[in-house]
Order: structure tokens, then sequence, then C-alpha cells
């Protein structure tokens, strides 16, 4: 398996754009992109299992209950959620795009990220898709992905080749996602593209499966959005056997699936909003696959511990009580925890007690811009890796006046 370039556009038949059309008032900003496949593709997604939901994913679901599509369209600056209208807006953009694009409108996936309970007007989104449609191409995956940023401050988006019965396949994604980050199904939106040919139970299972370990364990202050989708287009292009059941080829899939998600998850934790570090907390001995997930996504959902790698305070107690109010069932006595970074490692906790340290050691660890925090439960061989940010003023501050 090989990281090369394209990202939604290194998959054979895949095209993309993104423009600004005039939904955000900075012209600066692009705030519409299109993803589109030259053959209708099979498609899975997973939701937000927030009660409240933004009407394009309401629409989408609807139009993908088939398994098929072959565009993606998306705006940013508005979630297009709690508006009387959002259904018929969402149908609208659909609508119109699949006019533009000479398809059927159950074939189109739409998106919308931004300020929640604020009317979408139709009208910039209907006047640029001629010009979304018209600028479609095989290199503009950098285009689509700035299209769907809000806050983040860099574009995410990787793409990977990897080999089936013989054949080259490739897949590749572009992601936003930098507040309102914690997910119970997917995170933010997502977007995938691959040439490989799988079925659509298939890939609805790899992509259900994966996002278990990847994307659900990311969290960047707590909420989960409205909003939040991971869909994955699959046009079987590559001209591979079709996978149709689990096997070494589904394996293969699962494997370059995962090594695109796990991309794009460390991403958007890096870019949390206001963050100013990467912090991964790794579960080892847990005594079970779910102990170790709870630990795990407990210590870095810790707005107190959060602060504190901000403030590069080796506070290991936040640490430890974040594992015990997480509900995990665990030995207390037996909790180990280490802070690591490219400074070095130090042990700060052994047994579930505080051991003796450098605080300036620790403090310099701490300074960097990517941190680890190791637990080791000792209670069995299970583990787990969660992904998540500091939390600094700079949060407060961005959505102090988010709306405003």
């Amino acid at each position: 398996m090989e990281i090369i370039s394209g990202g939604v556009c290194a998959a054979k038949g895949f095209k993309a754009n993104g423009i600004h059309c005039g939904i955000r008032k900075n012209k600066s900003k692009r705030d519409l992109s299109l993803i589109y496949s030259e053959k209708k593709a099979n498609t899975a997604a997973v939701y937000t299992t927030n009660l409240v939901k933004g009407a394009p994913l309401l629409v989408t679901k609807k139009h993908i209950s088939d398994g098929y599509a072959q565009a993606i369209i998306c705006n940013s600056g508005n979630a297009n959620t709690c508006n009387a209208n959002g259904i018929e807006i969402a149908e609208q953009m659909s609508d119109l795009l699949a006019f533009e694009l000479g398809i059927s409108l159950s074939d189109v996936v739409v998106a919308s990220t931004g300020v929640i309970g604020q009317p979408l007007d139709i009208t910039p989104i209907k006047n640029g898709i001629p010009e979304l449609v018209s600028g479609l191409g095989d290199n503009k995956s950098a285009e689509a992905a700035e299209g769907i940023m809000t806050t983040d401050t860099r574009m995410k988006e990787i793409a990977v080749e990897f080999e089936i019965g013989g054949k080259v396949c490739k897949i590749g994604g572009i992601a936003k996602g930098s507040g309102m980050i914690h997910p119970n199904m997917a995170t933010m939106l997502v977007f995938i593209t691959t040439d490989c040919a799988i079925n659509t139970p298939m890939l609805q299972k790899a992509l259900s499966t994966d996002i278990q370990s990847t994307f659900n364990m990311v969290s960047v202050d707590g909420d989960t959005s409205t909003n939040d989708m991971v869909t994955v287009l699959a046009n079987g292009m590559a001209g591979n056997e079709e996978i149709t059941a689990e096997g070494e080829d589904f394996d293969k899939f699962m494997k370059a699936l995962n090594t695109v998600t796990v991309h794009l998850r460390r991403c958007i934790a890096g870019d949390g909003e206001g963050a100013t570090k990467l912090i991964e907390c790794k579960v080892f001995g847990a005594g079970s696959d779910k102990t170790a997930k709870t630990v795990a996504k407990s210590v870095i959902c810790s707005s107190l511990t959060k602060a504190a790698m901000f403030g590069a305070d080796a506070n290991w107690g936040r640490v430890l009580c974040a594992i015990g109010y997480s509900g995990a069932k665990v030995d207390v006595n037996k909790i180990d925890v280490s802070f690591v970074s490219p400074k070095g490692e130090i042990e700060v906790c052994k047994n579930g007690a505080g051991v003796d340290f450098s605080e300036e050691k620790a403090k310099e660890i701490l300074l960097e811009s990517n941190i680890d925090i190791i637990i080791n439960l000792n209670s069995g061989d299970f583990s787990a890796t969660a992904w998540g940010c500091d939390l600094t003023y700079e949060y407060v501050k961005i959505n102090g006046d988010y709306r405003t």
C-alpha cells in the first residue's frame, strides 16, 4: 500500500470542484463543493445519532436507500438545520445539480455545514451550480476540500493505492471538522471515493466497522454535531472482481479504508478549534475492548485534562479522575500513566499513585505539539486509542461569537 496524491480524484472516474457562490460573505473562501463519478457508484454512509439532524442528512438517507449515488454536493457557511423549509432546500440543491449533470435526482448525496438555525437561500447555489459543474476536473480535490471548510485552519485530504486480484485500486478522501466534534457514529463531514469494486452491503459493513475505532474515537469539544456524515462511493472502475463477502480481498480493502480514515481523524483532532496540540490517549492492558475504548475516550474528552495539556501541566490526577468517572470496570490500584512526546517519556503514576518525577522534564515533554497519554490498566490484553486536542483560550473566543 502506498500513499499517493489526488485526494477524492485519485480513484479512476472521479472528478471534483469547489467554488465561491456567495453563501459566505468572504469572497476569498469557497463555499460550494462537488464530487462526481463517471459511473453510478455503490454507496454507503453513516450519520449522526443526534436527534436533531440537518435536512441534508434526511434527504441523503432517502436518496441512497437503493445503495447507489453518483454525485455529492456540499455547501459551507450554513448547516441547513432546524429550518422550516430545510428539506425543500436540500431537495432543490439535489434537483438543480442532477439536471445540470444529467443524472437522477436520487443519485445525489447532499450535505451542508455551518451555522445551525439560519435560513439557507437557494439563489447563490442555483447560480453557482453551472460553474461548479463546468469546472469539474480530475485534479481538483483540493478545491472541493476547501469548499467544505468552516473554522478549519487547514485542508484535510489523502489517497492511497493498493492491489486486489492483480488490479491496482485507489481510495481517497477529504474531510472537514474543527469544532462540535464528539461523534456517536461518524463525525463532521467525510467524503471518500474508491474505484475498487465492492458491493453495497460489504461497503456498508466496512464503513460501519471502521468508524468504531476511528472517527468514533475522536473528540474536540464534547458536542455531537447535527450534520455529521461519512459517505463512501465505490464505482468499481479499477476492474477487480467485485468483493461480495469477507475474505482476503475484503481485508485488503478494510486496511486501505482504515489508512484513509486514520489520517483524516488525526487531521481533524489536530485542527480542533483553537488547538495548539494533537493529543492521543493510548490505553493498554484493558480487560475488554469496550473498557479500553471507554477509558481512552473519557480521558480525551476531559476538559480539565485538555486544559492541563494546553498549559503543559503534568496534572496526571485529571487523567485518573477521567478514568474513574468513565464507567469502565477498572482496578484503580493497577493503573500506570506516562506522558510521551518527541522530547521523551516520563512516568507520572504507578499502581494508581503518584511517583517522583521532574516537573521541568515533564513540562519540556508537554510543550510539544504532539502528545501521547499512555495508560496501562494492567488487567488484560485489549487496547484502544482516542484522539483529541488541547483546550485553549482561542476555543472560547471562536465560539463566543461564532454566529455573530
